[in-house]
């Protein structure tokens, strides 16, 4: 027994021990991706407190992912037209540049909510790019045989962020303000920028680029055909984009939960938002800890997302919203984490970044719908009616998804890969 969870323990983290890039690169995101979750919530808050409207912070996420709508498609292009690591370093370089000026108005005491929704597109134009140069990176950092781990701790990263940021963005935001989140924010991109330049350039893995970069049109074509022939691609990329359209809208209905349904203040707003950040972690590490993509995983993984959502949706108390956010949320990692791995794992190297642009795109894109959605859900139904709608639809594409492999014969043993 002992000797098994040695094993899982050494899997769990093998690409922090084995590539130094990848460790200087993690630990510079520890402290940015925490100062991102503490900007997230006070931004939603912010939104909240001027307008008292559910419906304005659904208009929020229309503003933060509308750039994956219009742009995500041709992302992954541009990504193989680039360097990765040269991309990466300007996208934050930006990003922190935007939360200087979000912090700026807001300790001015000028920012009013046009602002604030202005400067959130602007930062969704810059991740556009971000997000799939970040994972372009990942695998030159750690290479193919540790990419799968390298994702899945690229999640218990993010996911201990989101317990991190949002608790102590609840307090922060409670104590002196949403104006001190966003400055924190804005100097946590110093760490991983540091991070960025101290990489050695002679120990990244080669990138794999197509030897003629393909044009904006056509070979965003060659990618879409490339999943539409290949059916694990194709359900993979289906399922991520229902599910975030339908489904994984929180940063519209957390807020709304926490004020509205449990009536409650920007305290309990960071403990549920950080409950669900817990189990994220926790289905990140499992991931981690697996070492292989899985699609039994990926659709366990939807299934267990929706039913969590469902039995939340009459939840009433702090106590039990917390728990079934845990669970909801270590769903969540399990399915997203698998769906990313399986996708750039079995994807040809040539197309590889234009495939990661088409899983930013299903998992972003179709923010602005969803978000608009949520908020009119809570508006007409309070948070049971968005999640059980929310929850059922997860339910529905995880039974879809188990059929359409099941009769092809390509769902495999549990937690076997692909």
């Amino acid at each position: 027994m002992t000797s098994a969870l040695l094993r899982a323990n050494r899997r769990t983290f093998a690409s922090l021990r084995k590539h130094r890039n990848y460790r200087l690169f993690f630990s510079g995101q520890v402290i940015s991706v925490s100062g991102t979750w503490m900007q997230n919530i006070a931004t939603a808050w912010l939104v909240l407190q001027i307008t008292h409207s559910p419906v304005a912070v659904g208009i929020l996420a229309v503003f933060q992912f509308l750039p994956f709508t219009v742009l995500g498609l041709f992302a992954g292009v541009l990504v193989d037209r680039m360097d990765a690591r040269r991309t990466v370093i300007g996208t934050q370089t930006a990003s922190m540049l935007l939360a200087f000026a979000l912090t700026g108005l807001t300790l001015g005491g000028v920012v009013t909510v046009h602002e604030v929704y202005l400067l959130t597109a602007l930062r969704g134009i810059v991740l556009v790019l971000d997000a799939p140069a970040r994972q372009a990176l990942t695998f030159q950092m750690v290479g193919r045989d540790e990419l799968p781990n390298a994702i899945a701790l690229n999640s218990s990263l993010f996911n201990a962020a989101r317990v991190v940021g949002p608790a102590a963005g609840g307090v922060m935001v409670a104590a002196v303000g949403v104006g001190a989140c966003f400055a924190f924010n804005a100097a946590s991109y110093l760490a991983v920028l540091a991070g960025l330049l101290m990489m050695r350039s002679s120990e990244l893995f080669a990138s794999e680029r197509p030897q003629r970069p393909p044009r904006f049109l056509r070979g965003t074509a060659e990618a879409l055909g490339y999943v539409w022939r290949t059916p694990s691609a194709l359900i993979a990329l289906s399922a991520v984009f229902v599910l975030s359209t339908l489904s994984f809208n929180f940063n519209v209905l957390l807020p709304v939960l926490a004020s509205h349904t449990l009536d409650a203040g920007p305290g309990v707003f960071g403990i549920i938002t950080a409950f669900f950040g817990a189990g994220a972690l926790a289905g990140a590490l499992l991931s981690a800890s697996l070492g292989r993509a899985s699609m039994t995983a990926l659709v366990v993984g939807a299934g267990g997302f929706g039913v969590a959502q469902l039995v939340l949706a009459p939840a009433k108390s702090v106590a039990a919203a917390s728990l079934l956010l845990f669970m909801t949320g270590l769903c969540f990692t399990v399915w997203t984490s698998n769906a990313n791995s399986s996708l750039q794992l079995s994807s040809p190297p040539d197309l590889r970044g234009r495939v990661i642009g088409l899983y930013y795109f299903a998992f972003n894109g179709s923010g602005p719908a969803g978000g608009l959605l949520a908020g009119w859900l809570a508006a007409s139904g309070g948070t049971a009616l968005a999640f059980g709608v929310s929850g059922a639809a997860a339910v529905a594409v995880s039974l879809i998804a188990f059929g359409v492999l099941h009769s092809s014969g390509r769902l495999p043993a549990p937690w076997a890969t692909r």
